[in-house]
């Protein structure tokens, strides 16, 4: 659990110098048994030691020192609905939030859409931080994909575990970073649904080295 609570907090911190988040802001977890380790709130991740993880159990029981993050509701409720997710993490990274902040969700501009499961990336509606309304939507907008923008907020990514989630999010804000520059340009050109169904086909084995 120690070792665990540790990649945490690595994690929380490679986020930050990965620039997809700063300060205080965003969480990370990783699923055990029965539960969440997350980091706690309003901690910087920098003078964090394992200890100061909390343990969250699916019926928002918490066992620590410290408090855990606002946002735990929706950790708890994405590792309830998605048993695929190993691993969850919100940030505040600046292209996601911009595009957050107008509520838009990102239609297949580039293939690598697929990645996050399907031919968009949705835009969950806006609720207040760490409220049950927060995490419903949030759990609509990840219907059938891995990652989701946050209405005035940010964005959050699984995956299978804490390697993969951590890498899954810095591409995903590298996608809403180039769909923000292509917003510049004018109106987007899109992929038909035909390619895309195509490339999502493809993306059910990227990746599978056997």
């Amino acid at each position: 659990m120690r070792e665990l609570a540790a990649e945490v907090l690595a994690t929380a911190r490679q986020m930050n110098s990965a620039g997809i988040n700063r300060g205080t802001a965003g969480n990370v977890s990783a699923r055990v048994d029965e539960g969440f380790i997350i980091t706690p709130t309003g901690m910087a991740y920098d003078e964090c030691v394992p200890a100061d993880t909390v343990k969250v159990g699916l019926d928002g029981t918490a066992s620590g020192t410290r408090r855990p993050s606002s946002e735990w509701r929706f950790h708890r409720d994405i590792y309830a609905a998605r048993p695929e997710a190993g691993a969850i993490l919100h940030a505040h990274s600046p292209f996601a939030t911009a595009l957050a902040c107008q509520s838009i969700e990102i239609p297949p501009f580039h293939y690598m859409i697929a990645r996050f499961g399907g031919a968009t990336i949705r835009c969950a509606g806006y609720a207040t931080f760490g409220t049950q309304a927060l995490s419903d939507a949030m759990l609509a907008a990840l219907q059938d994909r891995s990652a989701c923008l946050m209405a005035h907020h940010g964005m959050v990514v699984f995956g299978a575990d804490l390697k993969e989630t951590l890498a899954l999010a810095v591409e995903f804000e590298s996608l809403c970073e180039q769909y923000w520059r292509v917003l510049q340009l004018g109106a987007p050109k899109l992929l038909p649904a035909d390619e895309m169904a195509r490339v999502l086909e493809k993306f059910k084995d990227y990746g599978k080295q056997s």
